[in-house]
């Protein structure tokens, strides 16, 4: 796990240098800075050394120096890729680097090389014989990616704040991105913060053709749903034993490391399997777990958490978050962002992972678990969104909201009044826009009153709504399925966790994504993930015996924040985003409301993240 960034054209080794610095946090283990002066190729590598310590160092080249990489993340499957490789004729210098196996990767199969990958990776390589550049990230964009284009200047990196830092280019933000910001409550891919800055999407590649200056790019691999429509239940069974095994193999290979590894572990079904799965076969209390708690009960898991530590007989750790550390944490955490998101569980995923960078320097989690088996909220309301969306007048809808806005604003997760707001505000739309206005910090209209301009709803929403058009046959929960995979999942729970754990130079791996059991899962028949109401069907039955039963049947909780009140008794100061323009008054009008209980602006922030 690491960061890098570079560019082509005009520009110094001191610019480069300034640059791979913005990235320090990611790789606290070592630098590598290289320039091409023939090539006009920049290269700037921080590093966490967590495979093969001493031979790892980046830029990496292959035998000849015709082809090199500067990369971040791991290659799970690295070692039966350099066997094969080698049985293909290729040398290789370092003893088990995961880095190495891409130079040689490249150099057999170029361009299709990323869809024999498994792992999450970000990567640029140059290719002196082909004078090229070739960039992909991962499948589910676990390792970010952004390129940005402006004058002759060529720049990527894995975080926009590398850019801020070369002197050629001009730091502006994206006024289109930036409302689709408050329209999502993160940017979906390929949008990003700032003007000719783009985030490369998952599952693509880019090209760029040194001498022609030009830009390609594809596509290898996307998450779409192909379920089987129908299954026995004789058939469940071996559906079961089959998840079941994946994730054991998944667990397993995120197990790799030279380097002390834990697990995340919250209160929630995810985690508790991957730790159980973890635990298995060990000694025990040779894998560590860790936790946050809260005060406030509502939101607090440390209880649940504990019992499945005591389960798999972990070296269990906890600590607690409360507001007057929340306040500095928030700070810290607003600082080191490189680009807006609303997902207030960022700081107590920055303090977890800190808390556990004491002790390990890799954990795994339970990201992806919700997305891909139902667990969220808007899988069980799509039901009544459709009563209600057939047989409720349009006439009638907005003063429903009123009434509803008039009820308490509650400040305990998930209450009754927060689910009501949040499920109407998103049926005053089309469906194919439901599942981002339930997660949208702000509605159309307040966009616009914001912008001090008019918005067009379709396209801050464009692409939900593509995604919701891709395929007829698909039923309302397949396509929120994979909204939530593709978009939620990728552009907010995963850049949250990479931000927070790389803040400490901790590597987040997630066993949820890994290439043979998303491959799995993404054809099983949905029943298999949402029945009558009962969500993780199939996750559930799999992880019987595994996980306790109390834990399998506990409602989700999600890894929330008391932030309502936080922000109530410690109301943060309001600044200008300068070249913006935003309208001052309505923001000053809107936090008032809020700290008298008039209204919950952190509605958007509630949302349930992996467990």
């Amino acid at each position: 796990m690491c960061g890098f960034t570079g560019f082509v054209g005009p520009g110094d080794r001191g610019d480069l240098a300034a640059m791979t610095q913005a990235l320090a946090h990611r790789g606290p283990d070592g630098e590598g800075l290289y320039v091409d002066a023939a090539l006009g190729v920049h290269l700037g590598h921080r590093r966490l050394a967590v495979i093969d310590l001493p031979g790892g160092a980046q830029p990496m080249w292959n035998e000849n120096g015709d082809v090199g990489v500067v990369y971040n993340g791991e290659i799970y499957n690295h070692l039966e890729l350099r066997r094969e490789l080698v049985a293909l004729g290729h040398q290789f210098a370092t003893d088990h680097s995961d880095t190495e196996v891409l130079v040689h990767g490249y150099e057999e199969w170029g361009e299709d090389m990323p869809r024999r990958l498994n792992g999450m990776f970000a990567f640029a390589l140059p290719h002196r014989r082909r004078r090229r550049l070739f960039l992909p990230p991962d499948r589910f964009g676990e390792k970010p990616l952004y390129y940005a284009r402006q004058g002759g200047l060529f720049l990527f990196a894995s975080e926009l704040a590398a850019f801020g830092r070369h002197p050629r280019f001009r730091v502006a933000w994206d006024r289109l991105s930036l409302q689709k910001y408050f329209a999502h409550g993160f940017l979906p891919a390929p949008n990003a913060a700032l003007v000719g800055a783009r985030k490369l999407e998952p599952g693509h590649w880019l090209s760029f053709d040194l001498d022609e200056e030009r830009l390609q790019s594809g596509c290898y691999w996307r998450f779409e749903l192909e379920p089987v429509r129908s299954v026995g239940r004789a058939g469940e069974q071996a559906f079961a034993e089959e998840l079941l095994r994946l994730l054991r193999q998944s667990v397993r290979r995120r197990m790799m490391s030279d380097v002390p590894l834990g697990v995340f572990l919250s209160g929630g079904v995810d985690s508790s399997a991957v730790l159980a799965l973890a635990a298995e076969g060990r000694p025990p209390r040779s894998v560590a777990s860790f936790t946050i708690g809260f005060g406030d009960p509502s939101y607090d898991e440390s209880a649940p958490a504990r019992v499945m530590a005591e389960a798999a007989q972990s070296a269990h750790f906890e600590r607690r978050l409360e507001l007057d550390e929340a306040r500095i944490l928030s700070g810290r955490v607003l600082e080191r962002l490189d680009e807006p998101l609303a997902d207030a569980s960022i700081v107590p995923t920055y303090l977890l992972s800190g808390f556990a960078r004491e002790r390990v320097k890799v954990a795994l989690g339970g990201d992806g678990g919700d997305e891909l088996f139902a667990g969220y909220d808007p899988v069980a309301a799509l039901n009544l969104a459709r009563f209600y969306d057939r047989v409720v007048p349009r006439l009638l809808r907005r003063p429903l909201r009123r009434l509803v806005g008039l009820l308490p604003v509650g400040t305990a997760n998930m209450t009754l009044d927060f689910k009501l707001r949040r499920a109407l505000a998103g049926l005053d739309w089309p469906a194919e826009m439901w599942n981002p206005v339930w997660l949208a910090p702000l509605q159309p209209d307040e966009i616009a009153d914001l912008f001090n301009q008019p918005v067009d709803a379709e396209e801050l929403y464009s692409e939900a709504i593509a995604l919701w058009r891709r395929d007829p046959s698909l039923t309302p929960l397949e396509r929120t399925l994979e909204f939530q995979t593709r978009f939620y999942l990728a552009d907010d729970v995963l850049a949250k966790v990479d931000r927070a754990s790389m803040m400490h130079g901790l590597e987040a791996r997630a066993p949820f994504l890994d290439n043979d059991l998303v491959e799995f899962v993404r054809k099983l028949p949905t029943e298999l993930k949402y029945r009558k109401g009962q969500r993780k069907v199939l996750l559930k039955r799999a992880l019987a015996g595994v996980v306790p039963d109390a834990l399998l049947k506990r409602p989700k909780k999600g890894f929330g924040v008391p932030l309502v009140q936080w922000m109530r008794e410690s109301p943060p100061e309001i600044g200008a985003v300068r070249g913006l323009h935003l309208d001052a008054d309505w923001v000053a009008s809107q936090r008032a409301a809020h700290a008298n209980s008039r209204a919950d602006l952190c509605s958007c922030c509630r949302h349930n993240s992996s467990s």
